[in-house]
């Protein structure tokens, strides 16, 4: 990584993180797809995980590429 983009990475626009907690590694696209399309499922069942579910699918959908 050069520099320049560690600078752009500082500048973006992520989603607060708890504290106690830390971040994953890096998600290929496909896994990121993978992942959505889970959650998706996951929401749309309205069990009692379904709001979160809801809640990820679009943090993850707003800073993924669409598969088209």
């Amino acid at each position: 990584m050069e520099d320049d983009d560690l600078f752009a990475l500082q500048e973006l626009d992520f989603a607060p993180v708890r504290t106690t907690g830390q971040r994953l590694a890096v998600l290929t696209l496909e896994e990121a797809h993978d992942l959505l399309r889970l959650l998706v499922t996951v929401s749309a069942e309205g069990g009692p995980l379904s709001e979160e579910a809801d809640r990820l699918a679009k943090e993850i959908a707003a800073r993924v590429p669409s598969e088209n």
